[in-house]
């Protein structure tokens, strides 16, 4: 059996082997402790080799170059969109299988890029916890390589940065907070979903980001759902009606402000999901989707045809939403942004109980300057429209984006100081991003 050793003075040191028949597994035994932790085919549930040893071998490569700096997962993606399908990631999976034995001289610098994470110390993880969950780092990585389909032998820094710094640590918040969430039911007493609000501005990758914990909670066995304020968009119909009834006010001649939601279908898809318990295991339901490439960009409910199906028991909700969490202010306040916001402040009066209030914890994702907002929502404008899809044209999203900044100015001190409506501060993680999308801070 080939061996070779790394470092023995970082906290844990890794062996990597290979049989006579080329299966190769990685073994990590800390230093100085006695712990022993144990990566190899077995350790996961799918029991393809192949597939084992892919998920394993990004670990053995040098780092790649860092990419553009266009799009974290452009560089040797196979170009899915992400936020195209809910069921995008049942694809191909890429495979990257090694010609010759892997060199291993990354394993020691992965874990060290996972100790520098932005997060670590928000999420009360020393370098020791990081090498006892070594396993768990390892899985989720290559879970996500899987899902966005990267070449798990060519991670970019970008890559790397958006897995081990960011939707891993908050997958590990997550799995912490549903713990939480347990632990304040009795033994013989239902236990509904946990319910977790994503509070953050457009095109900043929230949904991205609940995509891909709602694949690892799949992936890692627990059922789990995605719910946006977007699905709870009024109808094209109703989006008319809004606009007449409020002509002049241009924050609510299209979707996006308090009062152009539904409400009521608000209301009774997340009681319905909320009664997903184990006592009605085996029970389906289907979630609203909304269709913003419908009439030429400015949006329709989508068929229900179309909507997807999730089956109970649920683990978990991820909710998420550009406005999720708003307190309404003082007509003062608000008029002293926009006029126009009074109305739009008047409405979100009914949002806690209709939203919010189904929340028991939070992720605010913050910016520090709202007018990015406009390039990212023109990103997302033009990858839909290159997936053949119709989308706003270059100065239409100036225009749209326009209707969203007063309440960005407004609300975002608020939240960002108070948190968002009705939150425990105890059950709430803030994640302060930079203008790729990067998280740079934790609290």
């Amino acid at each position: 059996m080939a061996t070779q050793l790394l470092s023995q003075t970082s906290i844990f040191s890794s062996v990597f082997c290979s049989n006579s028949n080329g299966v190769g597994f990685y073994k990590f035994r800390s230093s100085p402790h006695v712990h022993h932790v144990s990566v190899s085919s077995s350790s996961f549930a799918m029991g393809k080799t192949d597939q084992s040893i892919s998920r394993l071998c990004y670990l053995a490569t040098d780092l790649a170059k860092s990419g553009n700096g266009c799009s974290w997962i452009q560089d040797n993606s196979s170009g899915c969109s992400v936020a195209a399908s809910d069921k995008c990631y049942q694809g191909t999976v890429c495979y990257a299988l090694p010609m010759k034995p892997a060199q291993v001289s990354t394993v020691e610098d992965l874990f060290e890029f996972i100790c520098s994470g932005p997060l670590i110390e928000k999420l009360g993880m020393s370098p020791q916890n990081v090498a006892d969950a070594i396993d768990k780092w390892l899985a989720y990585g290559s879970y996500l390589c899987r899902l966005f389909k990267v070449n798990e032998m060519e991670l970019t820094i970008p890559q790397k940065a958006r897995f081990y710094h960011y939707y891993i640590p908050v997958f590990f918040w997550c799995e912490d907070q549903i713990s939480q969430h347990h632990s304040s039911f009795k033994e013989e007493e239902e236990i509904p979903p946990l319910v977790i609000g994503f509070s953050a501005p457009q095109g900043c990758g929230k949904t991205t980001l609940v995509y891909a914990l709602n694949y690892l909670f799949e992936v890692t066995g627990r059922k789990s759902a995605m719910l946006s304020i977007d699905d709870f968009y009024l109808t094209a119909e109703g989006q008319t009606q809004l606009r007449e009834s409020n002509a002049g006010n241009a924050l609510l001649e299209f979707r996006g402000n308090a009062g152009s939601h539904d409400l009521e279908l608000s209301v009774e898809t997340l009681t319905a999901l909320y009664k997903m318990t184990k006592e009605d295991e085996g029970l389906k339901m289907k979630i609203p989707r909304y269709d913003k490439s419908a009439f030429s960009g400015r949006g329709d409910r989508a068929d229900p045809s179309t909507w997807p199906e999730v089956e109970g028991p649920l683990t978990v909700v991820l909710f998420e939403g550009w406005m999720l969490g708003f307190k309404p202010l003082s007509t003062e306040a608000v008029t002293a942004v926009d006029p126009q916001l009074e109305t739009v402040n008047n409405n979100m009066k009914a949002y806690y109980n209709a939203w919010d209030k189904y929340i028991k914890a939070w992720i605010v994702i913050k910016i520090n300057d709202p007018s990015c907002v406009y390039n990212w929502r023109l990103q997302a404008e033009i990858a839909m429209r290159e997936a053949g899809k119709p989308g706003m044209s270059d100065e239409e999203v100036r225009d749209f984006v326009s209707r969203y900044l007063p309440a960005y100015k407004a609300y975002l001190p608020t939240l960002y100081s108070e948190g968002p409506s009705g939150s425990d501060p105890k059950r709430l993680l803030v994640v302060e991003i930079d203008e790729e999308r990067n998280p740079i801070l934790g609290y």
